[in-house]
C-alpha cells in the first residue's frame, strides 16, 4: 500500500521515465498503513520498511484484558522487471492476558508471507497532460484522467508454523493470498488514493476477504498524513479498523512515521499505536541509470559523427561532380 511518504514529489512516480521504471526520486514505502502501492520499487532497488507498535484489547464477552507489544519488517526488493517486486512481509506479536481466574502470555508470528506484486496498467504511461498557455482556468481543471487507476496483482503464500496461537490449525500450513491493487493521483500528486482487495488463506477452513482503503495527503516537501480504512471477514474473526498517521522524510531514502488504529467493537475493542522507519538502497540502479545515460550519450556522439562524415563525403561529392562539369 502506498502509506506514508513525501507525496509532494509522488507526481514523479508517474512520469515517464527510462522504461518507464517505477523507480522515484524519494522513497515510496508502503508504512505505516496497511496497503500495498501499485508501483514497484524499481529493479535492482532493496526496500526495508520496519516498525514497532503497543496494543490493548478488552473483550467485553470473554471477560479479559491484554496488552502487549510488537514488530514488523517488509522486504521489498525490485528484480528481473520494471514492474515486478518480491515481497517478504513478517509480524512477530507477544501479548500478556489477565482475566477472573487466571493469566496467561502468547506469543509468535501474526504473519508470514512470501510473494510478487506486478504492475499490470499504468494510465501515465505515454501521458502527458497537454498544457493551454493562454488559460489558467484550463490549466487547473480538474483532470478527468486521473480517474484511471493504476491497478496492479498481488500472489504470495502465507506459512504458518504448528502450534501457533494466533493461528486456528495446530498443523504447519501453507495457503494462498492474492490482491488487486489500485492507485489514484489526485491534484497533481498531493492527494493519493489506494486501494486493496484482498482473499487470504483461501484453501483453509477459514478463508479470510477484505478490503483496505488509505487516502494520503503532502502537505510538503517532507510532511505527510494519511487516513485508513479496513475491513475484513471470516468465519474465524471479523473486524473493521480505522487508522491515522504522519510521516517525515529524512532524506531521499529514508523516512520515519507514526500511526494509531482502533476498531468499533469491543469483542474485543482493539488499540494500536506504533512508529516505523523505511530505508532503500538504491545504488545498484543509479548505477545502471548512469550507464545507461552514458550509452545514450555515446551513442548520440556516434551518430553525431556519423551525420558530420557523411556532410562531408557528400560535399567533396560534389566538388568533385562541378570540377569534372567545368573541364567536359
Amino acid at each position: 500500500m502506498l502509506k506514508i511518504k513525501n507525496f509532494i514529489f509522488t507526481a514523479i512516480l508517474f512520469a515517464p521515465q527510462f522504461f518507464f521504471a517505477q523507480y522515484t526520486d524519494v522513497i515510496n514505502s508502503n508504512r505505516p498503513g496497511e496497503t500495498m502501492s501499485a508501483y514497484a520499487v524499481g529493479k535492482s532497488v532493496i526496500q526495508a520498511e520496519l516498525g514497532v507498535y503497543g496494543i490493548k484489547e478488552k473483550h467485553d464477552l470473554l471477560n479479559y484484558d491484554a496488552s502487549g507489544f510488537g514488530t514488523d519488517l517488509t522486504l521489498r526488493y525490485g528484480a528481473l522487471l520494471e514492474k515486478l517486486e518480491f515481497i517478504l512481509d513478517l509480524e512477530y506479536q507477544m501479548e500478556h492476558f489477565d482475566t477472573p481466574y487466571t493469566s496467561y502470555k502468547k506469543n509468535n508470528f501474526r504473519q508470514t508471507v512470501l510473494g510478487a506484486k506486478y504492475l499490470i496498467y499504468d494510465p501515465f504511461k505515454n501521458y502527458e497532460r497537454t498544457k493551454n498557455i493562454y488559460s489558467y482556468k484550463a490549466n487547473h481543471k480538474f483532470d478527468w484522467h486521473s480517474l484511471i487507476p493504476a491497478v496492479s496483482v498481488f500472489a504470495g503464500a502465507n506459512f504458518v508454523g504448528a502450534d501457533n496461537p494466533y493461528f486456528f490449525t495446530p498443523q504447519f500450513s501453507v495457503s494462498p493470498k492474492v490482491a488487486l491493487i489500485t492507485q489514484n493521483l489526485f491534484g497533481g500528486g498531493k492527494w493519493v488514493f489506494v486501494t486493496n482487495i484482498i482473499a487470504d488463506y483461501i484453501t483453509t477452513d477459514y478463508p479470510s476477504y477484505g478490503y483496505v482503503l488509505t487516502l494520503t495527503h503532502g502537505f510538503n516537501d517532507k510532511w505527510s498524513g494519511f487516513v485508513e480504512n479496513q475491513g475484513y471477514k471470516s468465519d474465524f474473526y471479523s473486524d473493521a479498523i480505522v487508522r491515522g498517521g504522519a510521516a517525515y522524510l529524512i532524506n531521499s531514502n529514508l523516512q520515519v512515521d507514526a500511526s494509531l488504529s482502533t476498531n468499533f467493537k469491543s469483542t474485543p475493542s482493539i488499540f494500536y499505536g506504533g512508529v516505523g522507519v523505511s530505508w532503500r538502497y538504491d545504488a545498484s540502479y543509479k548505477e545502471k541509470q548512469m550507464e545507461f545515460k552514458a550509452d545514450k550519450k555515446a551513442q548520440k556522439n556516434k551518430d553525431n559523427l556519423k551525420d558530420g562524415k557523411d556532410k562531408k563525403e557528400t560535399d567533396y561529392q560534389e566538388q568533385e561532380r562541378k570540377r569534372k562539369a567545368k573541364y567536359e
